[in-house]
C-alpha cells in the first residue's frame, strides 16, 4: 500500500521521485491528435459526440495521474511507444502539479461539454488552449505547469524537462543573433496574419467561421444584418 501512494518512481542517482518525460510527451502527442479530431469534427460536421467521449477519457485520465501516474491509460499508451528510447527522469512532484492543472480544466469542460452541453467562444478557447499546451509539451518538451510550479513555491523544482529548472548560462548555438530574431519576429507576424485572413476571407461553410466573423463585426455591422434579415421576412409574410 505504500509503494501504491508512493508518487513516482524511485530511480538510483536521483534525490527525489521521478517519472519518465518520454511518456508524457508521447502521452500528450496522442490527447493532442484527440482533441484536434474533436475540433475538426465539432467545425466540419456540426457535432460535438467525439469530443464528449474524448472529455470524458481526457477528465478520468488526468485525475488517474494525479492520483498515480502509473496506471494512467494515456502514460500507459506512451509507454508502449517509447519503451524501446532511453528514459528521460524529470521530478514527480512539479509534473503532478501540472496535470493538476489540467484536471482543474477538464472536468468543467466534462460538464459543459458532456453534462449540460452549453458550446461558446469561451469554451472552444479554453479547448484550444489545452492543445495549445498538449502539443508545447510533446513537440518542445515545454511544461508550462512545472514553470507556474517553480514560481509559487519557496523550494524550487529539480530534474525538469530538458533540464531548464538547472540551466544558467545558454550555449551559443541556443541563442539568437539580431538577424535571427527578426526573422522569428517575422515568421510570427506573418503566421498570425495568415490565420486571422484565414477566418475572415474563408466562405461561411463551417459554423466555426460564421461564429468568428460574428465576433468581429462591430455593434452597427451587426445591426445592419439584423435589419437586413428582419426584411427579408417582412417581405416572406407579404408574399
Amino acid at each position: 500500500m505504500n509503494d501504491f501512494f508512493a508518487y513516482g518512481e524511485k530511480v538510483p542517482g536521483y534525490d527525489v521521485r521521478v517519472l519518465n518525460e518520454r511518456e508524457a510527451r508521447a502521452a500528450a502527442a496522442i490527447l493532442f491528435v484527440g482533441a484536434f479530431l474533436g475540433l475538426v469534427n465539432g467545425v466540419m460536421l456540426g457535432t460535438a459526440v467525439f469530443s464528449e467521449y474524448f472529455v470524458t477519457f481526457f477528465a478520468i485520465d488526468f485525475t488517474i495521474r494525479i492520483i498515480q501516474p502509473r496506471y494512467s491509460p494515456s502514460l500507459l499508451l506512451g509507454r508502449f511507444f517509447v519503451q524501446n528510447q532511453t528514459p528521460e527522469y524529470v521530478g514527480a512532484t512539479q509534473k503532478r502539479f501540472a496535470w493538476a492543472i489540467g484536471m482543474v480544466i477538464a472536468w468543467p469542460m466534462f460538464y459543459y461539454l458532456v453534462i449540460d452541453f452549453q458550446p461558446n467562444p469561451i469554451k472552444v478557447l479554453v479547448c484550444l488552449i489545452c492543445m495549445a499546451l498538449l502539443f508545447f509539451e510533446a513537440a518542445f518538451s515545454v511544461c508550462l505547469g512545472c514553470k507556474i510550479f517553480n514560481l509559487i513555491k519557496k523550494e524550487k523544482a529539480t530534474h525538469c524537462p530538458g533540464g531548464v529548472c538547472e540551466m544558467r548560462i545558454k550555449e551559443p548555438i541556443q541563442k539568437f543573433s539580431p538577424i535571427q530574431a527578426g526573422i522569428v519576429v517575422l515568421t510570427t507576424l506573418i503566421m498570425f496574419y495568415g490565420i486571422y485572413a484565414y477566418f475572415t476571407k474563408l466562405p461561411d461553410r463551417t459554423a466555426l467561421t460564421k461564429k468568428i466573423k460574428v465576433l468581429m463585426m462591430s455593434d452597427a455591422q451587426l445591426k445592419r444584418i439584423e435589419d437586413a434579415k428582419a426584411d427579408a421576412e417582412f417581405d416572406k409574410e407579404d408574399f
